[in-house]
């Protein structure tokens, strides 16, 4: 038997050191890939296989990057530095483990580790927004506005019109027992309809919009229709791409304008426009497509906030938020992205978003 010198003695041990990452490299390949190499399919390439590791290495993928057990193509989530805390302040769970699937849904921006998490979510989001002090109803705006200086001695304190006319116009109001006295002052004293809108400007302390830039069908997926019909609020453009003009006929409703602007993200700008024009854009939005909307009749808070969270949770959304209109609580919920949670600060493309109007009966 030859003796062995040291040069021999090296290329042993390079040998044995090659054999030992061999076998490991074939129990990894045995761990990660789906079928036999020779089947085709279980290059890392093509690989379906849902299993991203074995039982002692649960989770772990043996390249070094930490992946989650998803159905289908492994995505790559670091384990430690994106972990997803739930929203409820009060959850036992803490965050999601990276093996877990319930990733969605998501709720004001805020992920619910479970149906029960989410329900006390939404529980504090209907709180807050019975106890915020938005109006109830439109006989609110109306009481809203008499702590205003009436319309007819803005005009006359502008100098727009006389007294012989403010006069003219409030006996035929209170004769006919209808109508606004701006009405009154255009159809029996000749006022022009602009002066009207100008004097509504002054009165509200807001801007004269116009119908500039108005795009009915983009305006129509900004707010439910029901908002438009019973309340007057017309959206009318976004600019900047952060702030959304929202005009009025005879009024402003700032709690409807603050409603627009928690769901969407967008500032909004209130002003008044001109009865003709704002009569002819609303008409135009009106007659175009809306976000597809649900309305449901809740006996009470408790039954609100159960009907929300199986909404929510037969949805899955990428995004969801909550507010309330008046009567109404509106709740928005956007489509799963697929480079995960959509952003809501925009107006949704048709089929992105869908609305449901719950009300207390």
């Amino acid at each position: 038997m030859p003796l062995l010198n040291s040069r021999s003695l090296s290329a042993v041990a390079g040998l044995q050191s090659n054999r030992a990452a061999e076998i490991q490299l074939g129990m990894m390949k045995g761990d990660v890939h789906a079928e036999s190499p020779g089947s085709g399919a279980g290059t890392m390439k093509n690989r379906t296989d849902t299993r991203v590791g074995s039982d002692r290495y649960p989770g772990r993928d043996y390249t070094g990057g930490d992946v989650a057990r998803l159905r289908g193509p492994v995505l790559p989530i670091p384990l430690l530095s994106s972990r997803i805390e739930c929203g409820n302040s009060v959850c036992g769970g803490g965050w999601t483990a990276p093996w877990r699937s319930r990733r969605y849904p998501f709720f004001e921006d805020r992920w619910a580790c479970s149906p029960r998490c989410l329900l006390e979510m939404i529980k504090m989001a209907i709180a807050r927004e019975i106890d915020d002090g938005v109006l109830e109803g439109v006989e609110e705006v109306s009481g809203q506005h008499r702590h205003r200086i009436p319309l007819g001695l803005v005009l006359l304190g502008q100098g727009w019109i006389t007294h012989p006319q403010l006069r003219r116009a409030l006996e035929m109001q209170r004769m006919k027992g209808k109508g606004r006295i701006g009405d009154w002052l255009v159809s029996e004293c000749g006022l022009r309809s602009e002066w009207i809108t100008r004097g509504l400007s002054v009165q509200w302390n807001c801007p004269v919009l116009t119908t500039d830039g108005f795009s009915p069908e983009t305006m129509a997926r900004a707010i439910p229709k029901p908002f438009i019909e019973e309340y007057g609020i017309l959206p009318l453009r976004v600019a900047a791409r952060r702030i959304l003009y929202v005009g009025f006929q005879d009024h402003l409703d700032a709690s409807s304008a603050y409603a627009v602007e928690q769901i969407s993200g967008l500032r909004t700008e209130c002003g008044v426009i001109g009865e003709e024009r704002y009569r002819k854009a609303k008409d135009m939005v009106l007659g175009c497509r809306f976000v597809d909307m649900k309305r449901t009749i809740v006996a009470d808070r408790d039954a609100l906030a159960r009907s929300i969270e199986r909404v929510i949770e037969r949805g899955k959304p990428g995004a969801s938020r909550l507010v309330r209109l008046h009567r109404y609580y509106w709740l928005r919920l956007w489509q799963q992205g697929r480079d995960g949670v959509r952003s809501t600060r925009q107006i949704p493309d048709p089929g992105e978003a869908a609305d449901y109007l719950f009300t207390i009966g």
